[in-house]
Parts: C-alpha cells; structure tokens; sequence
C-alpha cells in the first residue's frame, strides 16, 4: 500500500472569481461549495485545526482580484494560496492581454514569498463556440501562468488539458460553471498537485459515451440558456455592471475549517 509522505498542510487561502467560489455547486442553502471547500475538507481532515479563507467574488476581472484580495491573501500567511484569476477579462470584446498579463505578474510577485505553496491553474474550457472564439487569448494567458509559474516556484493545475473536464454534460446550464461532480475532479487535481495520494486516478478522462440529446431537446435547450443567462450577462457587459458587484467574499477570515459555511 502507497503511504502518503507529504507534509500536511495546515491552511489554505483561496483568490479568484466564480469558479473558486464555487459555482454552479448548489447547497440546500442557496449557497455554494464547490472545489476549494471540497479541497479543504479533505485537508482539514488530515491536519486537526486546519484554517480556511476564499476570499473569490464571481465576475471579478484580474485587477479587481489584485485590488481586492491579493494583499489580503499575502497577509494572511497561509500554507497553501490558490489564484485563479484572467479569464473573465479573456471573455471581454475588449481586452488588453499585455495588461491582464501585467496584473497577473504582479498577483503572482505579491503572493508567492507569502506561502509555502502557490498553486496556479490553466482553467478548465467547455467544448463549442465559446472557446474556439476565445481560444487564443486563453492559451496566451496560460503561456504566462505557465512562465511565472517556473519563476516563482509555483504549481500548475493542467484543467485546461484534461479532456474530461471539456465535456458540456460537466458543464451548468449557463455554459461558464462547472457541474458538482466538475468541481469534485477539479478538487482532486489540486489534492494530487499538491503531493497527496490519488483518490481518483481517472478524474481527468473522457466520461463514458452517451447519446446525443435530440435536436428540439437542444434547441430548447439553447433558447432557455440565452433567456436566462446569455442575455443578462450582455446586459451587464454593456452597462459595465458585474455578478458579483456588492458581494462579500465567501470566507473573509482565515479560521478553522468545519464544513461549508
């Protein structure tokens, strides 16, 4: 049997947008969970009086994130930090990536001599349109996570290669949020990026084949994402309001972690 020899960890701080504060992962509450509060528990499992702190609003470009929340997160004096950060601003029409470059370099200079450990993530993309359209400004800004990565020592999360993560059906109804079990895989990759033993050796294959959804199940399907979420957030985009705009972040101090909030 394969013994677990990495130094347990005893805290971790999360950085980021809507994917870090974990939607589409629904609770009964309301309130979301997704893969940093499940990477916490199984790190609070193995190191009693583990601390945890997200401090990721949703909609939040990578200078509102440097703004915001790096310097908190550098303060804070965690183990381990997650940043996630540069792809709302790749879904712009207008975006500067030399700048969106420029403030990831800074987030990463600020946050890696704060930690034992960063982790950084080439994000996950859902196969369609979307990403053939965004593709390139996507791998540009991975190039630099993949450059400041090896500069500052940090680690790199691979999601954007993983071909199960690429699968719609991983995908929420609204296109951009990973489904439960998305956010379980992405939790596993962080869990054995970090050194851990593999509680799924599989997370990053291609799911079981199944049949296509018939054409009138799709179209619906497109009509009711474009009511619901599509048109809403070009609404936001166009009066230059944000998802997240008036949110607190998801776990402003870095305590003891006992379960969702």
């Amino acid at each position: 049997m394969q013994t677990n020899t990495t130094p347990p960890y005893s805290s971790l701080v999360a950085v980021g947008d809507s994917f870090t504060e974990g939607m589409s992962d629904l609770l009964p509450d309301g309130s979301y969970r997704g893969w940093a509060d499940l990477l916490a528990g199984r790190m609070a499992a193995r190191t009693p009086g583990f601390r945890y702190a997200n401090l990721a609003v949703r909609g939040k470009l990578i200078g509102q994130i440097v703004e915001e929340q790096v310097d908190v997160a550098a303060a804070m004096g965690a183990d381990v930090i997650t940043l996630v950060g540069g792809l709302n601003d790749t879904l712009r029409p207008k975006c500067d990536m030399g700048r969106v470059k420029g403030l990831l370099t800074e987030a990463v200079e600020r946050l890696a001599p704060s930690c034992k450990q960063l982790v950084l993530m080439r994000s996950p993309g859902r196969q369609g349109p979307v990403l053939e359209r965004f593709r390139p400004r996507m791998e540009e800004l991975f190039a630099c996570i993949d450059e400041l990565a090896e500069r500052h020592g940090a680690a790199v999360v691979d999601l954007y290669g993983a071909p199960s993560l690429a699968d719609p059906r991983l995908w929420d109804v609204d296109r951009l949020h990973l489904t439960p079990e998305g956010h379980r895989r992405v939790a596993e990759a962080v869990w054995q990026t970090l050194g851990h033993d593999p509680e799924d050796t599989e997370w990053h294959t291609p799911m079981p084949a199944t049949l296509p959804p018939r054409w009138a199940a799709r179209r619906v399907a497109d009509v009711r994402f474009a009511r619901q979420h599509l048109l809403p957030w070009i609404g936001r985009r166009l009066t230059g309001r944000s998802s997240g705009d008036g949110l607190p972040p998801k776990r402003p101090e870095l305590l003891p972690y006992e379960g969702p909030a």
